[in-house]
């Protein structure tokens, strides 16, 4: 009956932690470096937040200087940096992408959305056209981390 007992715990203990562990990166805090007047980015954030995430907007004039700090190449720009859980995420990157960078932890500097495109959360323009989010490396190396 012990060995039951132990089994039946551990079981218990695994499922916790497997919706746990999600649960967490859905209320990871997301640090927004973004300028005040840029309204595509307010419409990021409302999408960020309906995701579960917790948001610190910093309205700032330029964000070239956080970008560079966080070793975003100059290629992959946009208009906002954002921080979470050690990953700098770059541009209108979307919440699932962002959650499972956090769920699955590899070892890349962050994610992208270069641009602008029409149909990247907080963009939202008929008619839907194709974008991809890349992962970025320190150095500046990118591979395709999702297509949309």
């Amino acid at each position: 009956m012990d060995y039951f007992r132990r089994t039946m715990m551990a079981a218990g203990a695994l499922a916790f932690l497997c919706a746990w562990v999600p649960a967490q990166a859905q209320r990871a805090l997301v640090s927004v470096y973004k300028s005040p007047t840029c309204g595509c980015c307010g419409e990021w954030l409302k999408r960020m937040r309906a995701n579960g995430f917790r948001i610190e907007a910093n309205n700032i004039a330029d964000v070239g200087p956080i970008r560079r700090a966080n070793a975003v190449p100059d290629s992959l720009g946009s208009c906002h940096t954002a921080l979470v859980g050690g990953y700098a995420i770059e541009g209108h990157v979307p919440a699932a992408d962002i959650q499972r960078l956090l769920r699955e932890g590899p070892a890349v500097r962050g994610l992208a959305v270069p641009g602008m495109p029409a149909s990247a959360p907080g963009m939202e323009q008929r008619p839907p056209q194709p974008y991809t989010t890349l992962a970025f490396y320190e150095g500046g190396r990118t591979e395709t981390f999702e297509r949309h």
